[in-house]
């Protein structure tokens, strides 16, 4: 497995994604310009899976609001995506959505970011943060039995984002309208002065 590096380009796709019910073509380079949070997923039907994409989406106009689009991807087709949405939540399907769901049948996607599990075809339980530019700033890998937080890549955007407009590192567990640290001896100084 071949795995990506920070800061590098991001693999485009170009691949068909469930979006409001509907299928529709989507390319990584139509969201340039905006951060991308691309949660990798292993499997439509499964256990663990729904709860995150049921949360992603219920928060997804809060990573909007901030200039962040969330997908969501796995190696199903994108007709066991749209079976999957209209499965009640109650019985384990996710119900409507707010955020795409890729199909990677071909598993292209998931190979190309170093996320394939080649024994099963499964993609892991990945999640990468794309900026503007297209770059990687950030890469998580979970084993298959523990979800992410939507708070914590909520709060890696914004610190990402803070960082890139303002040239500040961000301490740990740093949130908006916290301090920044200045990249030098001075602001590091100043920093821990001021730090409680």
């Amino acid at each position: 497995m071949r795995m990506l590096n920070l800061n590098q380009v991001a693999p485009d796709f170009n691949t068909q994604a469930v979006i409001a019910g509907g299928y529709r073509n989507l390319s990584l380079l139509d969201l340039r310009g905006r951060y991308v949070l691309m949660v990798f997923y292993p499997a439509d039907f499964s256990y663990v899976c729904p709860t995150e994409l049921q949360a992603f989406s219920d928060r997804a106009q809060e990573f909007r609001n901030i200039g962040c689009e969330v997908l969501a991807c796995s190696t199903d087709s994108h007709f066991v995506h749209c079976a999957w949405m209209n499965t009640p939540r109650k019985i384990g399907g996710l119900g409507e959505m707010d955020i795409p769901l890729l199909a990677d049948k071909s598993m292209k996607i998931a190979r190309d970011y170093g996320v394939l599990d080649e024994s099963t075809g499964l993609a892991l339980r990945a999640l990468f943060i794309i900026d503007r530019e297209g770059r990687i700033r950030q890469i998580t890998i979970n084993d298959m039995g523990v979800g992410r937080s939507v708070d914590e890549a909520l709060r890696l955007v914004q610190a990402f984002q803070f960082a890139d407009e303002f040239g500040e590192l961000c301490p740990v567990n740093w949130r908006p309208g916290g301090r920044g640290i200045k990249p030098d001896s001075a602001g590091k100084e100043d920093y821990f002065k001021h730090a409680t």
